[in-house]
């Protein structure tokens, strides 16, 4: 059987959109998977709308969502969440900024390596290839923030907050 996952990860210029495509692109692609990504910029550098499509499976052939067949839409600001919605497939998952409490992370930045803790627990990625792309997009000393960060949002998805859009 065709295994293909569709995922969209929306926000704003500087929130780190692309990083995080890149590290789930890493991530799946440790796993095994054959893996396509793609990116609308758009004014990224202005704090603008930002856009990656990641997609994975067993065979890929184009790197773009269609709309209304996104698996998951990660967002990382909460006005892009009404923006991107009709990315969402019937029944998939979305995972807005708010799944994380405020305050619970030790550094702002890393609210899209939490988010992306969120999106693990519902792709079939192991965590050991999360974290190792993890680990390779970030710096070093950065790796321990981000390990907390990731876990947080693992927790916070295992509470059952995600949420899955009418």
């Amino acid at each position: 059987m065709e295994t293909l996952k569709n995922i969209v990860i929306a926000g704003l210029g500087g929130q780190g959109v692309l990083t995080a495509s890149d590290m789930l692109a890493e991530a799946a692609f440790r796993a095994g998977f054959d893996v396509k990504k793609s990116e609308l910029h758009g004014m990224s550098q202005r704090g603008g709308s930002v856009s990656s499509d990641v997609r994975y499976g067993t065979h890929v052939l184009s790197p773009m969502v269609p709309a209304g067949e996104a698996d998951v839409l990660l967002v990382l600001d909460s006005t892009q969440v009404e923006i991107n919605r009709a990315v969402l497939k019937p029944g998939g998952v979305l995972i807005a900024p708010e799944l994380i409490a405020p305050g619970t992370l030790k550094n702002k930045k890393s609210l899209n390596v939490a988010l992306l803790g969120a999106v693990s627990s519902v792709l079939d990625i192991p965590r050991a290839h999360w974290m190792a792309a993890i680990y390779a997009n970030l710096a070093e000393k950065l790796h321990k923030i981000n390990d907390q960060a990731f876990e947080l949002g693992r927790e916070a998805a295992s509470r059952g907050s995600l949420a899955q859009p009418q």
